[in-house]
């Protein structure tokens, strides 16, 4: 579909990080419809924001988010990223913390 969209490409790459830790940059291209190299320079503008970082597990990469960050248009600065990911269908996964490991 041509023309212009209510998500950015931008919301779309973080939703499917969310979604999908171990998503590869390639997957992500294939499933918005963008080139590989777009997908690559977004998910870098979205790690030098701090939304979200990279861990290497071998060959692949597994993202993580921040979800507590706010949203960037000076309108919606007072919402976190979580809520709109949230409203995309992502579900926060639960950390477990020390305590619960342990037992």
């Amino acid at each position: 579909m041509r023309g212009w969209k209510f998500v950015t490409n931008h919301a779309l790459v973080l939703c499917l990080i969310a979604q999908q830790p171990r998503i590869t940059a390639r997957e992500i291209s294939l499933t918005i419809g963008i080139t590989e190299k777009t997908t690559r320079s977004i998910i870098s503008d979205l790690e030098a924001d701090g939304y979200v970082t990279k861990k290497r597990e071998g060959r692949r990469t597994k993202y993580g988010i921040n979800p507590e960050l706010p949203l960037r248009h000076e309108m919606q600065q007072d919402k976190a990223v979580g809520d709109l990911l949230k409203f995309l269908g992502w579900t926060e996964r639960h950390k477990r913390t020390n305590k619960e490991i342990a037992n």
